[in-house]
């Protein structure tokens, strides 16, 4: 009966002093062969972890590159390189970098969309936006490094132009028809800020250039690229302002009429989930932002060859095809999530990306250039000014009202296709220049 209940009491390692000598004996063995019991399962656990790393790694490069339909263009790029070294057609380079840079930054919009599932939808709408404009900033860089600033200004400002009315317009007008049945109201909070950040943006571009064309600088040349740059400075706090207001300070009054309309949405919620993991999307955006910036050099390089082979203007290439190529990433995602009428991420992504632009890009490029020695201001011409403030205005009147349809979004794409004309008739006047 002693020794039962001396096997009892070890059984549940209780420690208790035993005058007999097989109890110890017992308890040292016990210690001793338990790490043989354990290694063996450690080593088929660590195996099984590796596998199913390998797994997961094999179906994430499944999902983000064969998956999608428009992955068919990838090869375009690798071509583009060769075309680049082997002839030295540069109309060809630039068509082939552009459908080549096309897919990658959808699927970059994609692995965004996708981080954005851990996180709220604020922070995802800033994600959207951040790294949709990964793309116009790479080329925007490279181009202000070879000392091309009308390039650089006219592609960010067809970014903007781009996103606040092909982007909205197409989002609004897709969503518009699915949900033809009811109205679909977004925040009108984030609307009226991001349109006063806008303005805001319109002042430091227009007072620059009213400068410069009205002669009336103190030092000629001078007076406004040191207005340009102080006014870069002042547009980036008030970015930083903007983005501490949305995050931290009031970060309730961004997300309230997506919190109403929880309720209603859970089925479509419970629905959704992410295809690949937190970590996966991440490093998914770190390589496709360094193979668009690889494809973006050899972009840049070859525009001024193919305006000149093409007989387009170089204002059209900029304002236009750049920023359509660049945008896919927010056209893609603004149109799923107005289709999933969650129109709050679809304004954060589409007018949160031209607020960005205009209030962070814009305002880095020209304190970039300064620390590189290179002329860049905030004069973007009368022309680019005048259109820029027109279609700030333009939207502004669409967003007061807080509701979209598709006769909105209708009216958005008709406004694009009436400035993509004006600029392929508009003459560059730095050539004129020249």
């Amino acid at each position: 009966m002693a020794s039962a209940g001396e096997k009892l009491e070890l059984e549940f390692g209780e420690e208790i002093p035993f005058s007999s000598s097989q109890a110890t004996i017992k308890m040292d063995s016990l210690h001793y062969e338990a790490p043989h019991i354990v290694s063996p399962r450690s080593y088929r656990s660590s195996r099984v972890l590796r596998k199913m790393y390998q797994i997961s790694l094999l179906r994430s490069i499944y999902i983000v590159i064969i998956k999608g339909k428009i992955n068919v263009l990838l090869p375009f790029g690798p071509l583009a390189i060769l075309l680049h070294y082997v002839t030295g057609k540069h109309a060809w380079v630039f068509f082939f970098s552009l459908l080549g840079i096309t897919p990658l930054a959808e699927r970059l919009g994609y692995a965004t969309e996708q981080l954005a599932f851990y996180t709220g939808p604020t922070v995802g709408g800033l994600l959207n936006a951040t790294f949709g404009n990964a793309t116009e900033m790479i080329i925007s860089l490279y181009a202000l490094n070879n000392g091309m600033m009308p390039v650089v200004k006219q592609s960010l400002l067809g970014s903007i132009l781009s996103n606040m009315l092909l982007v909205l317009g197409c989002a609004f007008f897709s969503g518009g028809i699915i949900h033809h049945q009811k109205v679909q109201v977004f925040n009108k909070a984030t609307a009226i800020v991001n349109s006063g950040l806008l303005l805001m943006a319109v002042m430091g571009l227009l007072f620059p250039a009213v400068l410069h064309f009205t002669h009336t600088e103190v030092h000629f040349g001078k007076s406004q690229l040191a207005l340009s740059r102080f006014s870069s400075c002042i547009m980036l706090i008030a970015y930083a302002g903007y983005l501490f207001f949305q995050l931290k300070s009031q970060p309730n009054l961004y997300s309230s009429v997506s919190e109403d309309g929880e309720h209603n949405s859970e089925d479509s919620e419970e629905e959704e989930a992410p295809e690949i993991t937190q970590w996966e999307a991440i490093g998914w955006l770190a390589v496709l932002t360094i193979w668009i910036s690889v494809l973006s050099g050899y972009l840049v390089d070859a525009i001024e060859g193919a305006s000149d082979s093409m007989n387009m203007p170089m204002s059209f290439i900029s304002v236009i095809l750049l920023p359509i190529v660049g945008n896919a990433a927010e056209h893609a995602s603004a149109i799923m999530f107005a289709m999933k009428d969650k129109l709050d991420i679809t304004l954060g992504v589409a007018i949160g990306s031209s607020t960005q632009i205009s209030m962070f890009v814009i305002p880095f490029c020209v304190v970039v250039g300064w620390f590189m020695g290179k002329p860049m201001d905030l004069n973007f011409q009368l022309f680019e000014t005048a259109t820029l403030f027109i279609t700030v205005l333009v939207v502004a009147f669409m967003l007061q009202e807080g509701t979209s349809n598709y006769f909105k979004g209708l009216m958005l794409i008709l406004c694009y296709l009436i400035v993509a004309a004006s600029f392929f008739v508009h003459v560059d006047p730095s050539k004129d220049g020249d």
